[in-house]
């Protein structure tokens, strides 16, 4: 049975597609996925909503699919303070290129906007946002204080 909350305003959760995530593993050889459930990890290091991910220091390098509600602007700032502790974080997000968090903290990073629509969970069914690709690496934070 599907959620039907996933592709609705009421989920803020949205699982990475594991082709996306292999294909950004290979690139990266992440060591922690930062916003994960036991369920959908995609790393065997994770930390859980329970963990509080925003109190905790993380691991170089990380992956990070926030929750897209009123809280991702938080996540997203946290990530770029990773990158200012030395840590490469790559983070999947909807492309909000208008809002204060984009403006304050994606464009410090290297963007990679994916071309359609990306199709999360288990279900194959595009999202109804676009997306992008935000890399927040050392280098590139120590500069943006």
């Amino acid at each position: 049975m599907i959620n039907s909350g996933l592709f609705s305003s009421k989920s803020y959760e949205w699982e990475t597609p594991w082709e996306l995530f292999g294909e950004l593993h290979r690139e990266f050889h992440f060591l922690l996925d930062v916003c994960a459930t036991k369920e959908n990890a995609k790393r065997p290091l994770f930390i859980t909503k329970e963990m509080d991910g925003l109190s905790l220091h993380w691991a170089d390098p990380s992956f990070m699919n926030p929750p897209y509600g009123r809280e991702i602007g938080k996540w997203i700032a946290k990530a770029y303070e990773e990158s200012l502790r030395g840590n490469t974080v790559v983070c999947l997000l909807p492309a909000r290129t208008d809002t204060r968090w984009w403006h304050d903290y994606c464009m410090k990073g290297e963007i990679r906007f994916i071309k359609g629509r990306v199709k999360f969970g288990p279900i194959n069914k595009s999202a109804p946002f676009p997306s992008a690709i935000v890399i927040f690496r050392p280098e590139k934070g120590r500069g943006h204080k």
